[in-house]
């Protein structure tokens, strides 16, 4: 079963749910936790996981080959990213920043003179302990193309995914193209919010998004005692669906957080329970 943390918000105890979960479930079988919040991966921290570089994640860049080039300026012309500057009787000039890769400039090129060429723009890495495997990844400074990078890492994890009886994977948080990246091949979305108006206010992106993707989802009201709950039931019966655990607020939940341990709470179970029920 593939089954994605996320939420709108930052801050809301997302991954401390995915390493709790995917840790209980090493007692039920082989688990495999896929971060995918590339931007700023910790689940390694949270579960003292030794992380071993496994390869570069590179992204296709145009490389001009100025003897063929005619300085037509098609190239700068196809270039919705900007990464062109072309301008007619002149040779284009290349900002590597902002290209994302489609290669337009490659295909619209009449003169054949762009050729495929690559860059690093991310790290993939992956750890063990015991029955849990993680595959974790980070994207480089600068580099805007998120989504990109996680598309990569979870090609790689598919190619493992048949030695696993749980697959979890750990959004970044927000609404955007990394997370519906991370999301879209997840038998069901847990998301992951607190009982504050800002809280409110992302969990219902998140739950837009979830059922513009056709994704089975439950609710996890972390800290829930220490706001106004109403405003999450209230969402959970706008959007059919349910609050599947509620964890209150405890400094003990945060001293683990910070030793590197995972967090062994009821609520947990609470989750295992519902999800085996789904299976």
């Amino acid at each position: 079963m593939k089954i994605g943390i996320t939420g709108g918000k930052g801050g809301t105890g997302k991954s401390t749910i995915a390493t709790a979960l995917a840790y209980e479930l090493t007692k039920k079988g082989k688990v495999l936790l896929i971060d995918a919040d590339v931007d700023c991966p910790n689940d390694h921290l949270i579960l003292s996981v030794k992380r071993k570089k496994v390869k570069d994640i590179k992204q296709l860049i145009p490389k001009f080959d100025f003897s063929k080039c005619k300085k037509c300026g098609t190239c700068g012309e196809v270039c919705r990213f900007n990464a062109i500057a072309a301008v007619k009787g002149k040779y284009p000039i290349f900002i590597e920043t902002p290209c994302n890769g489609c290669q337009a400039c490659i295909i619209a090129c009449p003169n054949n003179a762009i050729k495929k060429g690559e860059k690093i723009v991310g790290e993939l890495f992956e750890g063990k302990k015991d029955n849990l495997t993680l595959i974790s990844a980070q994207i480089i400074p600068n580099y805007a193309g998120s989504a990109f990078v996680v598309g990569k890492e979870k090609e790689y994890a598919k190619k493992k995914e048949k030695n696993f009886d749980f697959i979890i994977t750990d959004t970044s948080p927000g609404a955007h193209c990394n997370v519906i990246e991370a999301l879209n091949d997840c038998d069901l979305a847990i998301a992951v919010t607190e009982p504050t108006p800002l809280g409110a206010h992302d969990l219902e992106l998140i739950l837009k998004l979830l059922k513009i993707l056709k994704k089975e989802t439950k609710v996890v009201l972390n800290r829930s005692d220490i706001g106004n709950k109403k405003l999450i039931k209230n969402l959970v019966r706008k959007y059919n669906t349910e609050i599947t655990a509620e964890i209150p607020y405890s400094k003990s939940l945060i001293e683990l957080y910070s030793q590197g341990k995972p967090i062994q709470a009821k609520n947990i179970l609470k989750i295992i329970k519902k999800i085996k029920n789904e299976m």
